[in-house]
């Protein structure tokens, strides 16, 4: 029986450890190691930060997991040998014959001076609700949206917390006392394809909201309410909310696995530099977007290279970094992104919707995964 540590239940480690599970119980036994208690699907904050549910609504307990083979422990890991494929957490060690980190990115509040004093977000929990408190006071003024680091979560998610804070002022009758603007590094929202920004850009301009492209956000000045350009510029603000700059655990960091500043893998199969170590999700190197959709893939091609790699066999079918990502416009509307970053010549992108009933088809997304790795 081949010992397989996971560290990082995420989309990425959910789904493995279900994988695992489903092809392998009587050759793996699989550990799930990560700090939380709980899981929840990272567009669910926007419900929090609207209203729409609360913080334990959106929780889904680990203690919950009862995959055959598969041993959930929730601890902090607290140093990774990646050559000896030993694990030590804050109660206990582990020693695996295979090694996957999924540990995803961490945020970085702290590498943008006044932005922890002066700023709100929504890309956490805590941060989400916060945030809903802050909205609710919130009657005029200019609100800006600041992306203050490149790669970051879900690409689309600023322009979606535009929209929706559109519909939020609406809704309360004051939307023409609040100026909402976008400023970010990308010279288009969304640069995988033209089409896709122009989607984006055109409907942040039917709602009056601005995208300010190329400005690297560096620091805020909470005195005069602006934040400070590296160009040496400023943008001023009422409400700042930031989509905070993303690294990886510093764990990661120190056991030497990252190379500026994330985890370089083997594009088709995920493995990493080190025998029999993966690494899958938000944490890697690959040039593609971090998401849910995509960490999930991934998780499902290390699943079918463990079973080749225990059975003689060679993976079949290499990763495409192939996934979907939602994007509320509003009103009810949801839109669908279909991506495909590796498996041709260039990336690719489309946008299906906005539609009502792709609102049902995201319900029915986190529906199907709840069941599948809670069996609920």
């Amino acid at each position: 029986m081949k010992h397989v540590v996971i560290l990082g239940a995420g989309f990425a480690g959910l789904e493995l450890a279900t994988r695992l599970s489903e092809t392998l119980a009587d050759e793996v036994h699989t550990t799930l190691i990560d700090k939380k208690d709980s899981f929840s699907f990272g567009f669910w904050k926007l419900d929090v930060l609207f209203g729409r549910k609360t913080v334990a609504d959106i929780r889904l307990p680990y203690d919950a997991i009862s995959h055959e083979g598969v041993e959930f422990r929730r601890e902090r890991v607290t140093s990774i040998d990646p050559e000896r494929l030993h694990v030590t957490t804050d109660a206990g060690s582990y020693d695996a014959d295979i090694l996957v980190i999924a540990l995803g990115a961490d945020y970085d509040f702290a590498a943008t001076p006044g932005f922890t004093e002066g700023g709100v977000e929504y890309y956490s929990v805590p941060g989400a609700e916060q945030m809903r408190g802050v909205v609710t006071d919130f009657d005029s003024g200019r609100i800006l949206i600041g992306i203050l680091g490149q790669p970051f979560k879900c690409p689309p998610a600023p322009f979606e917390g535009a929209l929706l804070l559109h519909d939020h002022f609406v809704e309360r009758g004051s939307r023409d006392s609040v100026e909402i603007r976008v400023a970010g590094p990308m010279s288009a929202p969304v640069p995988i394809t033209r089409e896709l920004s122009q989607s984006i850009l055109g409907a942040l301009a039917d709602r009056d909201i601005e995208y300010v492209p190329n400005q690297q956000l560096v620091a805020l000045d909470t005195d005069r309410n602006e934040v400070q350009l590296e160009s040496g510029g400023s943008i001023p603000y009422d409400l700042f909310v930031g989509i905070p700059v993303h690294r990886a655990p510093d764990v990661v960091e120190q056991a030497g696995l990252a190379v500026n500043g994330w985890v370089p893998v083997d594009p088709t199969n995920l493995a990493t530099r080190f025998p029999a170590v993966y690494a899958v999700g938000d944490i890697t190197a690959l040039p593609m977007a971090k998401a849910g959709a995509f960490a999930e893939a991934a998780a499902r091609v290390v699943a079918d290279d463990i079973a080749a790699r225990l059975q003689g066999g060679e993976l079949e079918h290499p990763y495409e970094g192939e996934g979907t990502c939602y994007l509320e416009f509003g009103g009810g509307a949801v839109g669908k992104v279909e991506a495909n970053f590796l498996g041709g010549a260039k990336p690719t992108a489309r946008l299906v919707g906005p539609s009502l009933d792709l609102a049902a088809d995201k319900v029915a997304f986190a529906s199907t995964r709840r069941k599948r790795w809670f069996g609920s």
